[in-house]
């Protein structure tokens, strides 16, 4: 079976691993599984799970990228605005290349769910999550990028323009794809290429002890949004099949995101 919880399954099943001291790319564990349906390094995402071949419980598909840190802050959001889905056509052509040649049929779903492997440590504790991209994304991206410019705009121009008029313009830039493109220059001997990199707020920080304290030290936690009632037995069931006999090794928690609602948490220790 393919699915973010067989995947974390198996981070439990080799956890003391995500406790030594190399990167989460270099970890055997994470390096290659016959989960992957691809691997990449510096693009995103660094891996997809593969989509699950027959009608089940599961549809797998998921993407996930790794977050790395030597400290309880989450390290820059490099390659791409944090989202908690993405749409499988936005993705780079060797992704969908090697999604492809595992057997994926990359049109039968064509959104997916986004997964952030966070990892943080400091001197001698470690904190390990398997996050759903939402609690990032907390308005649309659209929205966060046309923002952004708009405070560039009221800081570069002020009373220059009317508000109807940085409005107007604010308006024109709200998609990362404007940014990433290299820019040929008449007379210039570089080209230049204006990149976005987003970092997590204090409400974005799950590693943040003060104020997610249900995040222990020396734990793995798979951190799922739940909406109502129904949702939240939903994770609990999915979770409890992939995981089998390893479902008595977690505990259960809640945390609220102060700007974007419930999550559940699945939390097993590392001892």
């Amino acid at each position: 079976m393919y699915s973010i919880y067989h995947f974390f399954a198996e981070l439990i099943r080799e956890r003391a691993r995500l406790t030594e001291d190399m990167t989460l790319e270099a970890l055997p564990n994470l390096k290659a599984s016959p989960l992957f349906s691809c691997r990449n390094i510096g693009a995103f995402p660094d891996r997809a799970i593969r989509l699950q071949p027959q009608p089940a419980l599961y549809t797998g598909g998921e993407l996930i990228e790794f977050k790395d840190s030597r400290s309880y802050s989450i390290s820059s959001f490099n390659s791409t605005i944090p989202t908690g889905k993405k749409l499988v056509s936005a993705l780079k052509p060797n992704v969908k290349q090697q999604m492809a040649a595992s057997g994926d049929d990359l049109l039968l779903l064509p959104l997916r769910d986004v997964f952030y492997l966070v990892r943080g440590r400091d001197k001698i504790h470690t904190k390990v999550c398997l996050l759903h991209g939402s609690f990032f994304e907390t308005i649309p991206v659209e929205q966060l990028i046309q923002a952004a410019f708009a405070q560039i705009l009221e800081e570069g121009i002020g009373a220059q323009l009317s508000q109807i008029e940085k409005d107007h313009l604010a308006a024109l830039f709200k998609t990362q794809n404007m940014f990433n493109r290299v820019r040929t220059i008449p007379n210039a001997s570089v080209k230049p290429r204006f990149r976005i990199m987003t970092e997590a707020t204090a409400e974005g920080n799950i590693l943040n002890t003060a104020r997610y304290p249900e995040i222990k030290p020396d734990s793995l936690n798979l951190v799922l949004p739940f909406y109502s009632s129904g949702e939240q037995e939903r994770h609990i069931e999915l979770t409890q099949i992939a995981l089998e006999h390893k479902f008595g090794q977690v505990t259960i928690e809640q945390i609220k995101h102060p700007l974007n609602g419930w999550f559940i948490v699945f939390r097993c220790l590392f001892n």
